[in-house]
């Protein structure tokens, strides 16, 4: 397994050793004493699976106030997506910027983004499967995010007519959210 470092603080990708031969391909998705010795020691509790058909599907930018917040392992299993993350920990050197990486069943890279990020994605293939783990369980009324298409993120988002939920049309810009993280 290697860790790629990001400018971001915490923010790293994962290459996965991938095992292949006639049949197919082996790998380990998550390996607790691996992610210690790799620095990153977190206690996972939850995993989510998403289904996205489509080009053009965007999903975020979400996260969970504390004491709630999470960090996330996600990759994807079927598909490719644009996956980014946005730092909202005040005083972080990269706060308010946004890391983007292409995520694939083909690429096999993982996305560790520690708490105080909010996260989304946009999916590039017509059929999508995305997997995280999460440290904390989903906690309703800490739910939050902040616009896809906000201005002043700048994100460079490829769909034209992008396909949202109602909840991600009414997220507020950042103009009206103060962050409750900090770095």
């Amino acid at each position: 397994m290697r860790l790629i470092e990001t400018e971001f603080p915490g923010l790293v990708v994962i290459e996965p050793t991938v095992y292949r031969d006639s049949r197919g391909f082996f790998l380990e998705s998550f390996n607790r004493k691996v992610f210690a010795e790799l620095g990153l020691p977190v206690d996972f509790v939850q995993d989510n699976h998403a289904y996205s058909s489509g080009i053009g599907v965007i999903r975020g930018l979400h996260f969970q106030r504390p004491p709630h917040a999470q960090a996330k392992l996600v990759w994807v299993t079927r598909g490719a997506v644009s996956d980014v993350a946005v730092d909202l920990r005040k005083g972080s050197p990269t706060y308010l910027r946004s890391f983007r990486i292409e995520l694939s069943a083909d690429n096999f890279r993982r996305m560790f983004i520690p708490k105080g990020f909010a996260h989304g994605y946009e999916t590039l293939t017509e059929e999508n499967e995305f997997m995280y783990k999460v440290d904390a369980g989903y906690a309703p009324g800490s739910e939050a995010g902040i616009r896809w298409d906000d201005p002043e993120l700048a994100i460079d988002w490829k769909a034209v007519n992008p396909v949202l939920s109602d909840k991600d049309r009414e997220l507020p810009s950042l103009a009206q959210f103060e962050s409750p993280f900090d770095f």
